[in-house]
Order: C-alpha cells, then structure tokens, then sequence
C-alpha cells in the first residue's frame, strides 16, 4: 500500500467523522494530528470557527524521549491550558488515525489533566 493511498483512505475517515462531529464554545473540538515526527492538538469551536487552545511537541520536549511518553504530555499541557479557559468538556476528533499509540496516549494524558470526553 502506498503512502499516498494510506493519507487518502485517513483524509476521506476524517471527512465523514467530521460531518457528525461539531465543536461549540460550551463544548470544543479536540483535534489531533500527528507527523513522523511531532504530534499537535488544537481546541476549535465550529461555530465561529476559530482556535481557542492548541498544543504540540514542537517546544519544550526533550527528543530523547518515547513518542507515545511525549503525546502524553502533550495531551497534559492542552488539558491543562483548557482548564485554564475553563472548558472541562470536549469532543474528541482522532482525524481519522486509529485510537492506537499516540492518538490513545494524548488523549489519556487530556483525560488525566481533567478533561472529559
């Protein structure tokens, strides 16, 4: 299988998950995506559009580290900035990656921070 083919079949997933799924300012939208080599979250509201609080690997994580120990700190660090929002509940949107690895661990990590999905 392919590598194009592979990002098709998740792009055409995300597409029907993200008719079903909507983000509002009570309950935001969790995205995630992830790269070879880093993994970022955002918290969208749908309505207006807009990014309330994103998170990624990209700062303040030692490269040393496992990359499922790193998306768990990821997942703490958004949890942490949306409780600072005040926003306890979101829908969580995988984009289409499966609920494995990475994906699994960012969102324990949001889970463990107070978030609830």
């Amino acid at each position: 299988m392919s590598r194009s083919y592979r990002i098709t079949i998740r792009k055409s997933k995300h597409e029907r998950v993200r008719k079903k799924i909507k983000g509002t300012s009570d309950r935001p939208r969790l995205t995630v995506f992830r790269s070879l080599k880093y993994i970022y979250a955002q918290l969208i509201d749908d309505n207006i559009g807009k990014t309330i609080v994103s998170a990624s690997s990209l700062k303040g994580f030692s490269g040393s580290k496992d990359s499922t120990e790193t998306a768990k700190e990821v997942g703490k660090l958004i949890g942490k900035l949306a409780i600072e929002k005040n926003i306890q509940k979101v829908v969580f949107d995988r984009s289409g990656y499966l609920y494995h690895g990475r994906i699994k661990a960012l969102a324990e990590g949001a889970r463990e921070s107070g978030l609830q999905f």
